[in-house]
């Protein structure tokens, strides 16, 4: 699953992004109570990427949502990529839940202005690893494109891969750049409208896959916890991918993590 969060905030309006702005900036009781709901949500899912949660600070109340969301939903391992760091008012950050160890999690910061990034997990080990990617990209297309170059180059050597995401263009607007195109197949999942949230139009969040994995199933969730709706995918692996898997969670390899 893919979730963008908006840091706990409900908006089931254009003018809430006025009137709720303020939740941005000062806590809010009902966003733990929301959080909470979220994570029963998050119960059925294997991996989840997430992106706009708060790492901790004045605004969420000084909780982590990361770690909130996991402990809530049970699911054992979580990993956090601060891209924006306002010391106490505000740690704007990707997240990435998991029910399998990672043998290794980059965090690599996007080109263009701070505050954007992706995250790189690597689930096993050679050629049969699975390697999933939770990014949120930039609202200007030049930007954009520059982010996807830079993505590219790292998608492109690997197999197994699950791309996901805010990643604020539509499947047209990412096929029409080429080296991201030939880097993941995009024509296995349909495009699905996420965002807005209260009336979905346009379709913003994505799991893309590369050519090695087949997608059985793949949707939006009707809820409304954020300004975008969440969207999942089943995802069969190929066998030596889970046996890979298998090996490496079995021996209990140490955690890596890195960043760039």
């Amino acid at each position: 699953m893919t979730f963008n969060l908006q840091v706990g905030i409900s908006t089931q309006a254009f003018y809430q992004y006025l009137t709720h702005s303020w939740q941005h900036l000062l806590p809010n009781a009902k966003r733990n109570r929301r959080l909470t709901l979220i994570a029963e949500l998050l119960k059925g899912y294997d991996i989840i990427g997430l992106q706009e949660v708060d790492g901790g600070s004045f605004r969420s109340g000084n909780v982590n949502q990361i770690d909130y969301l996991a402990d809530k939903a049970n699911i054992p391992y979580s990993f956090q990529q601060l891209n924006r760091d306002l010391g106490r008012f505000a740690q704007h950050s990707n997240g990435l839940l998991s029910r399998f160890p990672a043998t290794e999690v980059v965090n690599h910061k996007l080109p263009g202005p701070p505050g954007r990034g992706a995250m790189h997990a690597r689930f096993g080990n050679g050629e049969d690893a699975l390697h999933i990617f939770v990014a949120h990209l930039a609202l200007g297309t030049k930007t954009q494109h520059k982010q996807l170059d830079y993505l590219s180059k790292l998608i492109a050597p690997l197999n197994n891969v699950v791309f996901m995401g805010d990643l604020n263009a539509t499947s047209s607007q990412l096929g029409a750049h080429p080296r991201f195109f030939d880097a993941v197949d995009l024509t296995p999942i349909e495009a699905l409208d996420s965002y807005p949230a209260w009336q979905p139009k346009r379709a913003l969040d994505h799991i893309l896959i590369s050519k090695s994995l087949q997608v059985q199933e793949y949707h939006v969730l009707d809820q409304l916890f954020s300004d975008h709706l969440p969207v999942a995918a089943r995802i069969r692996l190929p066998l030596e991918c889970i046996k890979n898997i298998e090996q490496t969670e079995s021996g209990k390899r140490p955690q890596k993590k890195v960043l760039i």
